[in-house]
């Protein structure tokens, strides 16, 4: 066996669930290199932590130096368009694995974009004479500020394409350098461009013969030079904390109140909370390995030749961590505020750092508990929760998330979708059922937002079981004699295929990860409940492409064994792939009692665009709660301080990034 050949303090690890730093990043490029892997033309489409496995974590203890630290990394020949995917082992000084990826056999899938061929595309596409025709005809000559959007050509097998490295692109015009290009959607025109032969294999113009849809003129901003004055009407409203926050932060291990975790962040999935434990008296007891969102997809409802193959993998196809927004100069938290920065490789595998990445801080959320008895004072204990967030933008839409940790050992997840709808043109007044219009001459198509959490639960430890419950009523008779009784029944979810569910209101439908091996206080087993806050499936028919690429969006809910390998529900590469992943994974019907299970939750708003939506989306809310039920004993928060009696005088905070100033 091969011993450490760096240790990864040298690589400024300190924890084997650290985020990836520059060091490693460095590293594994230089490996590569080494290895007579990277040429002139080779790209990183995506390099990722390998995740430690469970037996490292098991027998880790603080201060070892020992452990491997490996990078997955994909590799992409941009001159012929071969694909490779190798592990890199960054403290044995190794290339530990080497596979090419097999992108032109079905089926297919491509590396996640680079972030050069955004601009590449757009060149490709502006210089091709149709374009620039089906542009005249529209009475535009001046292109010089005109945007191409880069867009996931989802899977559609036309000749020339499959296997191919394809983007297709709309186009919105720009009068002018800053103009908001969304406002002027060029409607009916499409580029087909193959990025590796660099040249745009078809333009599709929806009105080549007849007279084109109008492009929409009118000039639509968000930003305060183009708004005007801002109310003054709003007084200011401080969040302070005297004497500083709550929590402790080491590295990237927290404590606050009874939580502890370690933060982590990566390229696709973004935030990544590890090792989540809840205190029960001396007792630090496991909730969750590892906790995500490590996908999302975006279908288009739109029947018109312009985007009915529009369904975007924001993670699987342009990495959601990789677009993350630095927070250092907005003002997304409020109050005293600790912010993780973070690493990604940049298209040519070098390191880029994403300064404050990550927001933690901690919010007043009302009542805890409160009672009142007859004749005596009231008893009153506030809540307050843990925040952690990001921001990432893909294009048009800026999408939050935000893990909340309460005291009450409750754990909420709630995505934040905001940013522009994209938009099409039409002709004013024309009605379209697929594609309300929000201004005059501009549409924006129906679509939704699936995002999917990946739960790598730990209830107690690894030998969890599932189960659903439903709440129903009973029928009047001898067990309903007076008609007001109802009940609830628990199913056991004995394996995979047993497990893929659906939310249902009308019976309060939730799912249950318990320790069979663990009682509580009354002799039941200690569990977690999920809790949905459901919303519409897949909308995309069965048999569609956009079903068979996004199957994790078709159900609520999907427990599987865990594999270290089934990372991404819709795979590791849904870019123009047939179709797979956990639609596959749970065909083999694994058992989930007293095993090491991971749960599968797919959330989000199904979106009909409003004139209220332009040009700027207020946030729509979705998400989910995990709360415990049956794992502790008693409310845990008992011991809350009354803060009616609470003598402090408000102070002044400043965070450290000099934002949010109160």
């Amino acid at each position: 066996m091969q011993t450490t050949q760096i240790a990864p303090s040298n690589l400024g690890v300190t924890h084997p669930l650290d985020m990836l730093t520059p060091q490693e990043i460095s590293a594994a490029r230089q490996l590569l290199v080494e290895a007579g892997l990277v040429g002139a033309t080779t790209r990183f489409p995506r390099l990722l932590p390998v995740e430690p496995t469970r037996e490292l974590l098991a027998g880790y203890v603080d201060g070892d130096d020992d452990y491997d630290r490996s990078v997955l990394v994909t590799l992409l020949d941009t001159a012929t368009g071969e694909a490779a995917e190798a592990v890199v082992s960054v403290t044995r000084g190794e290339v530990a694995d080497y596979r090419v990826l097999p992108n032109g056999e079905h089926p297919y899938g491509q590396p996640q974009y680079l972030f050069e061929e955004y601009e590449r595309a757009q060149q490709i596409a502006k210089a091709d004479p149709r374009w620039q025709a089906a542009m005249r005809r529209r009475g535009i000559t001046d292109t010089t500020h005109t945007y191409l959007s880069p867009l996931a050509p989802g899977f559609f097998p036309y000749e020339g394409e499959t296997g191919r490295r394809m983007i297709r692109s709309l186009t919105f015009h720009r009068n002018f350098e800053g103009d908001n290009a969304w406002a002027h959607p060029v409607e009916g025109l499409i580029c087909h461009i193959d990025l590796t032969a660099g040249t745009v294999t078809r333009v599709e113009d929806d009105y080549a013969e007849t007279e084109p849809v109008p492009v929409p003129l009118q000039t639509r901003h968000y930003t305060p030079e183009h708004v005007g004055p801002a109310r003054t009407s709003l007084k200011p409203l401080e969040i302070t904390q005297p004497e500083g926050p709550s929590f402790k932060v080491e590295g990237t291990h927290v404590e606050w109140e009874n939580w502890k975790l370690r933060v982590g962040f990566n390229a696709q999935d973004g935030l990544v909370l590890n090792q989540v434990s809840f205190r029960d008296g001396d007792e630090d007891r496991l909730v969750l390995h590892r906790a995500s969102v490590p996908e999302m997809v975006v279908p288009y409802g739109d029947i018109s030749n312009t985007r009915f193959w529009i369904s975007y993998f924001d993670a699987g196809e342009y990495l959601l961590g990789k677009n993350a927004n630095s927070l250092k100069l907005g003002c997304d938290c409020l109050g005293v505020i600790k912010y993780f920065d973070a690493f990604v490789a940049d298209d040519d595998g070098r390191p880029v750092k994403i300064p404050n990445a990550v927001c933690m801080h901690e919010e007043d959320y009302g009542i805890l508990w409160k009672h009142t008895e007859f004749g005596e004072a009231p008893q009153v204990r506030r809540s307050r929760r843990l925040v952690l967030s990001y921001f990432a933008t893909i294009g048009n839409y800026d999408y939050g998330f935000f893990w909340y940790f309460y005291l009450d050992g409750s754990i909420q997840m709630e995505a934040k979708a905001t940013g522009i709808v994209y938009t099409g043109a039409t002709f004013p007044g024309q009605p379209n059922r697929h594609a309300p219009e929000i201004a005059p001459g501009v549409i924006a198509p129906v679509h939704q937002h699936i995002f999917c959490a990946r739960l790598d639960v730990a209830i107690d430890g690894d030998a969890n079981s599932v189960q659903e419950q439903n709440v129903r009523g009973i029928p009047m008779g001898p067990d309903n004699p007076h008609g007001n009784a109802f009940t609830w029944n628990r199913t056991p979810l004995t394996r995979e295929l047993e497990a893929v569910r659906d939310a249902n209101p009308e019976t309060g439908r939730s799912w249950f990860v318990i320790n069979p091996n663990r009682k509580n206080y009354v002799g039941e087993p200690t569990g977690y409940q999920l809790i949905p806050m459901p919303g519409p499936r897949l909308m995309a028919q069965e048999g569609s492409s956009a079903w068979k690429r996004a199957q994790f969006a078709t159900h609520h809910f999907w427990a599987t064994r865990y594999d270290p390998a089934e990372r991404f529900p819709a795979g590791d590469y849904p870019n123009q792939h047939a179709g797979g992943g956990i639609g596959e994974w749970v065909q083999a019907n694994r058992s989930l009692e007293n095993e090491d299970i991971v749960l599968w939750h797919s959330f989000g708003p199904t979106h009909i665009p409003r004139t209220e939506d332009w040009p700027v989306m207020p946030v729509d809310y979705s998400g989910f709660w995990f709360k415990p039920h049956g794992f502790l004993d008693e409310n845990p928060a008992m011991d809350l301080p009354d803060w009616s009696s609470y003598q402090g005088v408000p102070g002044t905070d400043v965070d450290d990034a000099g934002c949010c100033r109160h």
